[in-house]
């Protein structure tokens, strides 16, 4: 069992990390298959809500992938995707909006308050303003994949007034579209990069179900633990990085260049993930951060 002398050591090392974050920001867009796991998303929230009460403030966007094809599957209606965008008609829309905002949004904010947190749910629409997005078929063509859209910019509004109240904002990936007024779904990866540049954040943590950025993408153990935004550069020209990693890479570096102190890419599935990233000196997955004088 472990020593009460070796529980306060670990406190203890954790100090200077208490210190240096108490009172920031951190972003964390939770997604993948570790969002699957009810057991690792209990985890998850717990310690977001240990993360509120050493003082930092946690702000969260979410995705669903998964429970949305689920739901829709469900309802009779097949998910079809161009270019890795999901086709959204006006049926669908309402069964994502429904997935996202209506269980999955609702479940992350009940418990976080069973844990003993204070959380509250923004809807995506009051916080995204977008535009249309098209997507790209293997011909490389423009497709209208529906009601996706890309975020144009953000109102802040309503989550810096959560920040403020001692709320964690729990914010689901939707979008209203900036002529139309109609919903729209939004890639949570990229929901998160915006609001990131808006808010800059301390930290903005992707939190999926990799270990982080790889050299080889079949061999974990080549995990990447620190680079700079001009070697993640370097790395998605030579090929290293590739893929459905290049969006998010892209994103991360946006964010870097408005302001955000780190980008993590971390394994959802490990437990306690997000606490052995931000207070541990080596950390569990892959930082970006500046160029050094930058």
């Amino acid at each position: 069992m472990t020593s009460a002398a070796e529980k306060a050591s670990v406190l203890i090392k954790a100090l200077p990390y208490l210190q240096r974050f108490r009172g920031k920001t951190f972003l964390i867009k939770m997604g993948g298959s570790a969002m699957d796991n009810p057991d690792l998303v209990r985890e998850v929230m717990r310690d977001i809500v240990f993360l509120e009460l050493a003082g930092i403030k946690p702000v969260i966007v979410h995705g669903g992938g998964k429970a949305i094809s689920a739901a829709m599957k469900e309802s009779g209606l097949e998910a079809r995707f161009v270019g890795g965008l999901r086709v959204t008609t006006a049926d669908a829309i309402k069964i994502v909006d429904n997935t996202l905002h209506g269980e999955i949004n609702k479940s992350l904010v009940e418990t976080i308050n069973e844990f003993g947190g204070r959380a509250t749910s923004l809807h995506g629409t009051s916080v995204f303003k977008a535009t249309q997005l098209f997507g790209k078929n293997d011909d490389g063509e423009m497709v209208d994949i529906g009601r996706v859209g890309q975020v144009d910019h953000c109102h802040t509004e309503d989550v810096l007034y959560a920040i403020s109240a001692g709320l964690v904002p729990v914010i689901s990936p939707l979008g209203r579209h900036l002529e139309t007024d109609e919903t729209h779904n939004i890639n949570a990866d990229l929901a998160a990069a915006a609001l990131a540049c808006a808010l800059k954040p301390a930290k903005l943590v992707y939190l999926s179900d990799v270990p982080g950025l790889l050299r080889d993408p079949s061999d974990e153990s080549s995990l990447i633990e620190s680079v700079t935004g001009d070697e993640a550069k370097a790395l998605m020209d030579d090929g290293t990085i590739s893929g459905g990693m290049i969006p998010k890479i892209n994103s991360a570096l946006e964010a870097l260049e408005s302001g955000v102190e780190k980008v993590h890419f971390i394994d959802g599935r490990t437990p306690h993930t997000l606490l052995l990233e931000i207070f541990t000196k080596k950390g569990i997955g892959t930082e970006i951060k500046k160029a050094m004088g930058r």
